[in-house]
């Protein structure tokens, strides 16, 4: 199971995924970013990211292809982070970076 989050903040759009990040929810992803058409700062939260496979890492790289900027604030996300090297979005301290 997967849940995606779209928060649009000023020039920053935030997309919070939580949970598996695989097969048809990873694609399912793609598309709703497609629908979206984000023309603004796109920042990809995958703190609460549980799983990645071969087919969520794609998309993770694609989202980096687009400008999409990466928070992983735990071990695993971190990791696939890294892996990946994957860009990532600066700190942020106080209540906003919470909210995210």
């Amino acid at each position: 199971m997967l849940r995606v989050e779209l928060q649009d903040v000023g020039k920053t759009v935030t997309m919070r995924l939580e949970g598996r990040f695989v097969g048809p929810f990873a694609e399912d992803a793609r598309e709703l970013v497609m629908r979206c058409k984000i023309r603004l700062r796109l920042v990809v939260n995958l703190s609460e990211v549980t799983f990645v496979d071969a087919v969520g890492e794609e998309m993770l790289l694609w989202l980096a292809r687009i400008g999409g900027k990466f928070i992983a604030d735990n071990c695993y996300p971190l990791h696939v982070c890294e892996r990946l090297h994957l860009p990532m979005a600066p700190k942020r301290t106080g209540a906003f970076s919470q909210a995210m």
